[in-house]
Parts: C-alpha cells; sequence; structure tokens
C-alpha cells in the first residue's frame, strides 16, 4: 500500500521534507538567538553605574560609538559657539526642546553637546564663554527612526528636528563628529538629558518581532511535517481504494 514513496514524484516530496524541516528549525533557532542576544543586551544596559558615578574618558578614546561606549561619560575642551533648539523633546511627560550648543574642540572639530532639557516657553540661557571642560555621556548620531527625531522639516532658524552630523554639515563650516554627547551637570534653568540606551540593547517592538519569527518558523516545521502525513494518507487510501477495485 506504501509503494507510491518509492515513486520519483515522492521521492521528490520526501527530499523536499527532509530538506524543509531542518532549515525551519534552523531559521526559528536563529531568530531565537538574535531575541536572546537583545535580551542579554537589555540586561548588560540596565547593569551599567549611572554616568554621574563613572569616571570621565578623552572623547576620541570612545569613538566610534557602539553598545560598549554608547553611555559612557566623553571629556573634551574648546570653546561653545553657536545654539540650537531641538523642539519636541519630551521628558518625565512634559513637552520642551533639547538645548544643543555646538563645542569647537582643541582639535578643530565640532561636537554637539546637549546642555540640558528646557520646558516650552522658557529662554535657553547662553553658553559660557572662554575655553571649557565639558563631560557627558556619549550618544550616537540619531538617524530618521530615532524617537522624537523631526524630519518634515520646515522648522524655524535656530531648531533643528535630528541631532545628526548629517543635520549639521550644512549649518556648520568644520568637521562635525559622528557622535554627541548630553551633559551629566546641566547649568540653572535646564533639566540634564537622560542618555539613550544603544541601538540593539532596548526590548523594543523590533526585539519580540525576532521572538515572533521564531514562533512562525517552528510553526512552518510542524505544517510541513503535516501536510507530509496528510498527503501520505490521502495517497495510501487511494492505493487501497484502487486493490479493491473501488
Amino acid at each position: 500500500m506504501y509503494r507510491f514513496l518509492r515513486t520519483p514524484r515522492w521521492w521528490g516530496i520526501n527530499v523536499f521534507v527532509l530538506l524543509a524541516i531542518p532549515f525551519c528549525v534552523f531559521m526559528g533557532t536563529w531568530q531565537l538567538g538574535k531575541f536572546e542576544d537583545r535580551v542579554d543586551s537589555h540586561r548588560e544596559a540596565e547593569r551599567r553605574p549611572d554616568p554621574a558615578t563613572q569616571r570621565t574618558e578623552p572623547l576620541d578614546s570612545l569613538l566610534p560609538v557602539d553598545k560598549e561606549t554608547s553611555g559612557r561619560v566623553a571629556r573634551a575642551s574648546g570653546r561653545y559657539g553657536e545654539q540650537f533648539l531641538v523642539p519636541d523633546r519630551a521628558l518625565d511627560g512634559r513637552s520642551g526642546a533639547y538645548v544643543l550648543t555646538l563645542l569647537k574642540t582643541d582639535g578643530g572639530k565640532v561636537l554637539p553637546v546637549v546642555r540640558g532639557w528646557l520646558p516650552s516657553g522658557a529662554t535657553a540661557p547662553a553658553p559660557p564663554s572662554g575655553e571649557v571642560t565639558v563631560s557627558g555621556a556619549l550618544q550616537a548620531s540619531e538617524n530618521p527612526g530615532t524617537k522624537g527625531v523631526n524630519t518634515a522639516g520646515g522648522l524655524p532658524t535656530g531648531q533643528l528636528g535630528m541631532i545628526s552630523a548629517a543635520a549639521l554639515v550644512n549649518v556648520v563650516p568644520d568637521d562635525v563628529y559622528d557622535a554627541w554627547i548630553t551633559l551629566v551637570d546641566s547649568p540653572a534653568g535646564l533639566v540634564p538629558v537622560p542618555a539613550s540606551a544603544a541601538a540593539g540593547t532596548s526590548l523594543d517592538m523590533k526585539a519580540f518581532q525576532n521572538l515572533g519569527y521564531t514562533a512562525e518558523w517552528f510553526v512552518f516545521a510542524g505544517f510541513v511535517l503535516f501536510m507530509w502525513f496528510r498527503l501520505v494518507r490521502r495517497e495510501a487510501e487511494a492505493s487501497r481504494d484502487a486493490a479493491l477495485g473501488l
């Protein structure tokens, strides 16, 4: 009754099933591993000490920004220059803006420095003059997918929608660091902006998508096996009926 399994057609079906099931299991395991990596990165980020308690390190020693250096306290010296507001940035449920001041470092490059968060309607304090040394949590340049970023354009003069070297390239003539810092201690009138978690370390929807894909791949493996048994059973019943002359 099961001689049909030796036919060329069923050889092809069997080979497909023998390849498809391990492939689905492999992909499911890989997606599960990606989710577990995100969980481990999230736990490691949560265990990092408060920036206020960390020792400061030279800015250039922490570049480029990655999962290891994001959030660590960088130190740079120079003179403050132009100042901008980054609007529509909420803090503790309140609406306001980041006060972004450009620091012309002693090395010649410009470092974007978020000196603090300013409530809506308030006036940003002027940056100090002369040579200064600043310390703040290092952050990677923002991108259009970063929370709070405004990519619509049309902002008034003196405002920026995104903190990144790409957004500043046409604003300042000097080279801009592909990073920024948020001061640990903000001046009077401003609230310190907490450092954001590095990309790929938070348990966001993308992380849980990996978990969903894991379930999908294992479901696919079960579906392939179910359909194989279903086809075998149907073919066996047809062979039995043919043998009985039905």
